[in-house]
């Protein structure tokens, strides 16, 4: 397989490709991963997701530059962006359990309050009912640009 190449997202007024021009990358959040697992150094970082040091080093700059993690000495750690990136984690996690794990889940996600085994879902602020797919709509928003305002509520198909 080889890496794609680099087209940014200029242009486009979306929340999921400004992310993606932080996240996006291949290795990013593998090591995004390990940090949030409490791995912190160089060596570790590198030994638990295999990538190449070039790689590794380019991609925590990245993450350093965009305050997703802080560099303490030799320490990488994560930042309330590295935190808050912790749902797109878990949400790959589960669609990588359901696609792509044939053997079953090589990790189990566990409630630290309860210890039991969970399963984290969507939720509505405000009735605080669980979200299934096909219950979602988009409208514009605040930042939206004058295309979008015209858009109608658009449907997420599931």
């Amino acid at each position: 397989m080889h890496d794609m190449p680099y087209r940014s997202f200029e242009g486009q007024n979306c929340s999921i490709a400004r992310a993606l021009e932080v996240l996006g990358e291949r290795w990013t959040l593998l090591v995004l991963r390990e940090v949030l697992l409490g791995r912190r150094r160089f060596e570790e970082l590198r030994r638990n997701t295999g990538v190449a040091t070039n790689i590794l080093t380019d991609r925590l700059a990245t993450l350093v530059e965009h305050g997703v993690l802080e560099r303490r000495g030799e320490e990488y750690l994560p930042t309330r962006k590295a935190i808050d990136a912790n749902p797109v984690l878990v949400a790959l996690m589960q669609w990588g359990d359901a696609h792509a794990a044939p053997g079953g889940p090589p990790r189990v996600l566990v409630h630290s309050r309860c210890e039991h085994d969970a399963e984290p879902a969507l939720h509505c602020a405000h009735c605080a009912q669980e979200i299934r797919p096909g219950e979602l709509r988009v409208r514009p928003g605040p930042g939206a640009n004058e295309r979008q305002s015209r858009e109608p509520l658009l449907p997420v198909r599931g």
